[in-house]
This record gives structure tokens, sequence and C-alpha cells, in this order.
């Protein structure tokens, strides 16, 4: 009753507050409108600023080129276009009552030329005139910009931001943070719809599914507003796909590419295709616009790895416990297809319809020694030790899809926007080999180790022969997981003038049905002998092939996939069903999310203000299944909250050149599905469960910083940023107390009292297209941030409540890039560093912080250079990783292994074909 009666009072306070505001303003009919292109080039200019300056009434023109200036006064007026790289050009006109003035506009310096358009400084000057006239702070990287790096996927062309890095997957970009904060933490839209996760148990959004050749531009909100999604503590990362509209004709880019992996030997195929038209229906001229494209990439690669996940023992110096030794052959198959259609039937309306789906394969082979000391025995000792040799052989597909219908229409001083999308995520294993060990019957003694940081192993030849290993367990398991998501939105806007002041006031509501399901079938087989498989027909030998290649000392026998299915096929399924380990991974969460939003924007002289408040209300219901002693249930929980998040940004000119921006805003971000899974597995005095209670967290953010722009691709800024977060989560173990205080473990999730962030980011770009022939074509761009973080975790210790400092997940103190490039007429060259220092990747035991464990620093060096044969026919060249940088996990202090992995250098060549 009271979370009704607070969203009755928020709905009356939005409600009250858009009367008062509509009564005090004033408005006027006339309108100017046109579109700004280059002169040279007739493509169409984003981010551009159109102003008059009399009226202090400020446009920046859309992604077509497009801008729209409301209630201008009839007179005579000057029409200002400022855009980064060019000098300022001014145009009389004059505006007559009622009446919209339509002003198609050229931009006719020099420096806007073909060259820029294509190259890497024109893509990075893109870039900067959408920051520049961004109403809140972004980062934004475009198209062309992408295809100057040798960025596979969506991901890794992030990775160049200002604030940004990344988690990568067997060397790949995966996963982002903004800022500090895990990918859980920020929100991925696809054209402004928000899109699922394929992954089970989680809300980031595995951006490696999604090949950067369809997309046309990334803009990272590293503030949102109160129009915006709130669910973005980090930030909120938009993928833009292309449209006929963003150039002028007709546009077409085929690309063929070949890489080869050193670790593997392996070559791989690429091609894609895009391109855009536009035709006249009707009595519109150009009014309908196709742009479609296609994306196919298949490689094969692995990695060498040996990693102990932390097992070590601490309490009498430091002594291993167990470890393990993989090879993983990996082929991964990353397609895409986009289809989006524009149509504008009049002069004041917009439709689109806007399609991007992705399918992402991943088929690995794992060959695993798995080794398990008697006694936990230190570096340069020898023991005794267990050993299993495993094999996983298993297909995952991911899959996005996203597509959204909507428009937009102009009446008087009114623009109306509507929209309906559907969005689906799906992540599925068929039948496959999750794990067929082989186990030795006897330990091996005498094995011993050197480097605690790479473990090397000194083991017996016994060790490594295969007659020494029988079948002891093969798990087949499938699964399946589904991440669907329907929303529309509607979006009410009015421009006019308070007093002499231009001002726009904006309300919306928006709505948003989400289903996240998952689907665990697992099998067990064991115990062959009573089911008739023995002898002979167990070992190793028969199951094996040739000695593998392993870079991190000697693995031993392959491991072959076919002969495991035979010696398991004759055996009932149904027989070795396991019905705990299956139903306990099952669950279904429904989340039914309601927003709206009050906005409003004023422009006092140099100064904009925008503010407003966003209220979001959710109702959240979930089931899954009990274990208790042996014996299943089902389980269902409910929850329903609602927040009510005010924010305030500023931007204020200190001339044409310099800006100073502030932000306070306040964002959230719900628990992750396997968090709120209310499934439980109470074992006597052990339990592990899920909490569909958790509360979000919750972020009051201030950012302030300033941007100084020296000219054509060319510009630095320093932002400082700071984030108050409530209720954070950690993962804790509840025996000794409430219900559990028989326990001997009762490990859930749990909300933490406050975290603290903060940071400073730094930037700088500099084309130097002042100095003499040939340096003129040299530019550098580099990016630095530092972030600090403070977080408090709660455990028992011996029945009393103790506390503990340490700092968020993910988070990097510090990140940078450095980019070194240089373009003439006919070709390009550049090379780029990414770094991030060391980050918490997992909190093993909060009562013992001896056993966090870390991700070390890493360092990646790639090299991309590109040649124009002809205009239109670009030969490229791409190295990847030249430094052969590892992946490389601890415990404690870096000289103990957690994880280390690697996996080589990858070189690229390939030929672009292209229409400007």
């Amino acid at each position: 009753m009271k979370a009704l009666t607070n969203r009755i009072g928020t709905r009356r306070l939005l409600a009250t507050a858009i009367a008062t505001a509509a009564s005090g303003m004033a408005w006027a009919d006339g309108q100017v409108t046109g579109q700004l292109v280059s002169d040279n080039t007739g493509a169409p200019l984003e981010g551009a600023q159109v102003r008059i300056e009399q009226l202090n009434l400020n446009a920046v023109t859309g992604r077509d080129g497009r801008f729209y200036l409301r209630d201008v006064e009839a007179g005579a007026y000057v029409l200002e276009i400022n855009y980064l790289g060019s000098n300022v050009q001014r145009e009389q006109i004059r505006v007559e009552d009622d009446q919209t003035l339509v002003r198609n506009l050229r931009l006719s310096d020099g420096a806007i030329e073909t060259l820029v358009i294509r190259g890497q400084a024109g893509s990075l000057n893109k870039s900067l005139n959408l920051q520049r006239t961004a109403d809140n702070i972004v980062s934004a990287v475009s198209s062309n910009a992408i295809g100057q790096f040798p960025d596979t996927n969506v991901s890794e062309a992030l990775q160049r931001l200002p604030g940004l890095s990344i988690e990568r997957d067997q060397g790949e970009g995966r996963y982002v943070r903004i800022r500090g904060m895990g990918p859980d933490y920020n929100s991925v839209t696809v054209n402004g719809v928000s899109l699922p996760s394929p992954d089970s148990g989680r809300r980031a959004v595995a951006l490696d599914v999604i090949p950067s050749d369809l997309l046309e531009t990334l803009v990272v909100s590293k503030t949102v507003t109160p129009d915006m999604d709130a669910n973005a503590l980090g930030g909120s990362i938009d993928i833009r796909s292309l449209s006929a509209f963003d150039r002028e004709e007709a546009f077409y880019r085929v690309t063929a590419e070949g890489s080869y992996n050193d670790l593997t030997e392996e070559t791989s195929p690429k091609f894609a295709v895009t391109g855009s038209n536009q035709f006249s229906i009707g009595e519109g001229k150009d009014n309908f616009g196709v742009a479609l494209g296609g994306s196919w990439h298949e490689r094969s690669f692995g990695s060498h790895n040996v990693e102990t996940g932390g097992a070590w023992d601490f309490d009498d110096g430091a002594a291993l416990e167990e470890a393990e030794q993989r090879l993983y052959r990996i082929t991964r198959e990353r397609s895409g297809m986009t289809l989006n259609l524009d149509y504008k039937p009049s002069d004041n309306t917009d439709l689109y319809w806007r399609t991007l789906y992705s399918e992402f394969t991943d088929s690995e082979i794992r060959l695993a020694n798995v080794l398990e000391f008697e006694e936990a025995t230190a570096e340069g000792a020898a023991g005794a030790v267990e050993v299993e040799r495993e094999l996983k052989d298993r297909e995952e597909t991911q899959e996005i899809l996203s597509t959204s219908l909507g428009g937009s229409t102009r009446f008087d001083q009114w623009t109306l926007d509507y929209q309906v999308a559907l969005s689906e995520s799906s992540e599925n294993e068929p039948v496959h080999i999750a794990g067929a060990v082989f186990a030795s019957s006897d330990a091996f003694e005498n094995v011993g180790f050197a480097s605690a940081r790479t473990p090397l192993f000194d083991a017996p030849e016994s060790f490594y022969a295969p007659s020494a290993y029988e079948l002891d367990e093969v798990e087949v398991a499938r699964s399946g997981t589904e991440d669907e998501s329907e929303s529309f939105r509607l979006d009410l806007t009015r421009d006019g003038r308070l007093g002499e002041n231009p001002v726009q006031f904006k309300f919306g509501v928006k709505h948003m049905d989400r289903t996240k399901t998952d689907d665990v079938t697992i099998w067990v087989y064991e115990d062959f002998e009573d089911a008739g498989v023995a002898g002979d027909a167990l070992l190793l030998s028969g199951y094996s092939e040739g000695e593998l290649e392993y870079n991190l000392g000697r693995l031993g026998p392959h491991i072959e996939t076919a002969p495991v299915w035979s010696t398991i096929a004759p055996l009932t399924a149904e027989d070795y069903f396991e019905e705990e380990d299956s139903r306990i991974e099952d669950f279904e969460i429904q989340e039914a999310v309601s927003a709206a939003y009050l906005m409003g924007r004023i422009d006092m002289g140099n100064l904009r203000l925008l503010g407003g408040v966003r209220y979001e209300d959710t109702d959240f219901e979930a089931s899954g299944s009990r274990l208790t002693d042996g014996e299943f249930s089902d389980t269902n929980a409910q929850n329903e909250y609602d927040h009510v998040l005010p924010s305030l940004q500023m931007r204020y000119l200190l001339s044409d050149k310099t800006q100073v921006r502030a932000a306070w805003t306040n964002t959230l971000v719900r628990p992750i599905f396997e968090q709120l899974a209310p499934n439980y597995i109470i074992d006597e005095d052990e339990a592990e469960f899920g909490n569909p209670v958790l509360e979000p967290l919750e972020s009051s953010n201030i950012d302030v910083g300033i941007e100084h722009y020296m000219g054509y691709a060319s510009m630095v800024s320093a932002y400082v940023f700071y984030k108050d977060v409530d209720h954070f989560i950690y993962q804790t173990d509840l025996a000794g107390q409430g219900e559990y205080a028989d326990f001997d473990e009762a490990v859930t999730f749990a909300n933490g009292d406050t975290a603290e962030l903060r940071g400073l980011e730094l930037a700088f770009t500099k084309r130097f297209n002042e100095l003499p022939v040939p340096f003129n074509g040299f530019l550098v761009a580099a990016n630095g941030t530092y972030t600090d973080s403070d977080a408090t975790l709660s455990y028992l210790d011996d029945g009393e409540r103790a506390q503990r400092d340490t700092v968020l997940p993910s988070q990097s103190e510090w990140t940078g890039n450095f980019s070194l490039g240089y373009e003439a007429d006919q070709f390009s060259v550049r090379m780029a560093a990414n770094y991030k220092s060391e980050y918490l990747l997992e909190v093993t035991d909060p009562s013992d912080e001896r056993y966090d464990v870390f991700v070390d620093e890493q360092v990646q060096l790639d090299l991309s250079a590109r040649y124009f044969i002809t205009e239109g026919i670009q030969l490229v060249f791409e190295a990847v990783n030249l430094t052969d940088e590892p992946y490389y996990a601890y415990v404690n202090q870096p000289a103990y292994n957690a994880q280390y992995e690697e996996y080589g250098m990858t070189w690229k060549l390939g030929l672009n074909i292209t229409n400007f």
C-alpha cells in the first residue's frame, strides 16, 4: 500500500510539473529546418551546431544532417553553422509568421574532403562533433574509425574510448567496463532498444556476438538523461546500425579477409558486405531508404593454459593443493545481418524499421590434466598426486535479435516520438560431452612443480602413459537460455521560450516486459563395469591418438571424442539422468518495468541546463526449485519496488572552443538473474541458495569536466567523477544466524552497505595538419583513466558479525589507450596500445582477503596498415597482439597462479572495395 501511495504521489507531482511548466511558456510559430551536407562529398554531417545567435536558439544536426529550429519570431537573422574542423559559416535568413523556412546548407570549407571523411582523422572528427554537441557526457566511435583498428566485434571497438576497458575470453574482447564498473552494471541498447543478455545468469551483454562490420556508430553515455533507462551505474552503450540517410547517395562496401594464428597455425576467412540507397516514392524525392548488410567470419584458434583456481594453502607458507593443465582448440563462427528501412512520407514525419540479427557459434574442445596433491606441496618439493585426464567437447550458439518500428512526427512546436520493439537473446548448447574423465587407479609419487606463477610439472613417465588411466565418468549435458523483452515508448517534446530564453519541455512513458528462462539437462554415465563395459574397453589407450603439443610443459596424449560416444551409445540414457543437477539449475524470471519521466532544458546565454526526474516501477516474479535432503519442491517468489531518480546536467561555453560540463544523476542496476533465482539446495547442515528479495544497486553520481576543441580532429578533455553506490551485492555465508543457526554452511547473496568509486578521466587527440608536408599526416590519440573504489563485505567470525574493506570487482585502477597514426593520399598506418592495470576478479572467501583473486595488468599492441590500390579498392594488413600478451590471474599476490593462458599473435590480410 505504501509503494502504491508513493507511485500515485509521484504521478501527481509529474502532472503538476507539466501543467506549471506549460503555463509559463510562450509559443511562436516560425520554424527553420534543413539539411547540412559536405560541399565536396555530399555526405550528411552529424553533430554540427546550427544557431541563430540573436535569439540564442540552437539545434544539432542528426545522423541525416537535418536540423529543426522552432519558435522563431518573424524577422531577419544570421544562421550560424559550427562544425569542428571547419570555419564557422554564416547565412542571412528571413523568417515569416506561421511559416517554415527550409534552408539546405552545404559546408564549403576545404577541410571536409573525401580523404578525411574516410580516413582516421575524419572518423575521429565526426565522433568529436557528436561528443561536443551532446546534452550529456558521451564518447563515440564511428564505423570508419572502427575500421582503422583490427577490431573484430563491438567489444573490441569500444576499448579505444576514454574510460572504457574490456574483459576478454580466449583473447577476444567480450564484455565492456565503463569507468571501473563491471559489465553487469552497464546497459546496452541497439538503436535505442534495450538488449537482453544471451548468458544464462547475467545481465551483461556479450558484445563479441555482434560483428563490427554492421555498425554505423557506437555512442557511450557516461551520464544518463531522464528520457533514458536508468539501469546504468557505469553508463549506457548504444549500438547504431547503418541507415540509408547516413549518406547522400548509393553506398556499398565489400570486405574479404584472411587471418593466421601463429599458436595453432590455423587460417581463417572473413567476408562482409554492406550497402544502402535512397528511392523516390509517390511525390517525394529520395524519401525512402534501404540499408542492408551481412557479415560472416570463421576463426580457428586456441590457447594453452595452466591454472590452480586459487587452490593454495597459505596457512603455512604457500603450498599448492590442485592444478589443471588445459589446451583449447576453438572454432568461432560470427555472422550477422541488418536490414533498416527509412521512410519520410512528408516533411514532418519520419518512419523507420530497424533490424539487427547476430549469431555466434563457439565450438570448443578442451583437453585437460587435473592434478590433486594428497598433501599441499610447495614449489620445488614433491608429493603424491591423483590425476584425471578430461575431455570436453561442446558447441554453443548465442543469438541476438533486435527489431524496432517507430517514427517521429512534428506539428507546430510539438514533436511526437513513438516506438515498439522486440529483442531476443538466446544461448543453446545441444547435447554434448561436458566432461569425459579418465582417472588413474593409483596416485603418482614424486610429482613436483617449478614456478608458482606458471606451474611446470615434473612427473614420471608413467604419468603420461595412456594405459595408466581408465574411463571413470562421462557427463553429457544440454542447456538452453532465452531472454526476451517487449517494449513500447511514447515521447512528447515541446519547444518554446521562457522570457528571452529558449526552452524545451519533454515528457514520456515506457513499458518493458522481460522474461528470462534457463533450462539444463544432465546425464552422468558411471559404474561402467556394472553396465558390461570393462577391461581394455575402458583404457585411455583406446581413446587416444598421438601426443599433444603444449607450450607450458608436457600434457600427454590427445583424447578423441568419437570413441567416447561409441562407449555410451548402447547404454540407456534415462538410467543415468541426474534430476538434482538438472532441475536445480532451471528457473524462470519475469520482470516488468514501467517508467515515466519529465525533463526540461533551458538556454541562458552560454549556459545550458537540463534537468528532470524519472520514475521507474519494477514488478518481479520468479519460479525455481528447492531440493531438501533429496526431496524436490517448487518455489515461487515475488517482489516489487520503485524509484524516483532526479538529475541535473549543465554545459557552459567558456569560448567557441572550450566548454565546461557538470552532472548530478541517479541510476540503478537490478541484481543479476543468478543471484535472484529462487533455487535452494539443502543437504543436512549445508545450504546454497539464491536471494530473490535482493535490492537493486542504487548510485548517486557526480561528474565535472572541461573540454577544449583545438580544431580538426583535435581535442583535450579532463573529467572527475564520483559514484556513491548503495546496496552493493556480494556472496556471503549465513550459517550460524537466524534460521541457519545450526548450519555449517549457508551460502547466498546479500546487499552490502555502501561502495564508493571515484576517478579522473583524461583524453587527448591531435591531427598535426598545421605542420608542413609530409608531417601534417600524423595523428596522436591518447586517453587514461584513474579509478579508485571502496566497498565493504560482511561475514561471521565465531558467530560475530565482522566486516572488511575491499574494492569493486572488475575495477582497474588505471586504464589507457595510445595510438600513433599517419595517413597520406594513398596509405595510412596506425599503431595502438591498450592498457589496464590489475583488478579484483573474485572474492572467494569474504573472511580472508588472502584468497581474493586478481587479474594482472595487461598491455596489448595492435597494428593496422592500409593502402589504396585505386580510389575504391583498399589493401589492408593488420597484426593483433603483437607482444603475445597472456592472460594472468593470481591469488594473494602476483607470484601465485590462479590462471595463466596464452593465445599467440594473429595476422590479417584483406581487401576493401568501397564507393565513396
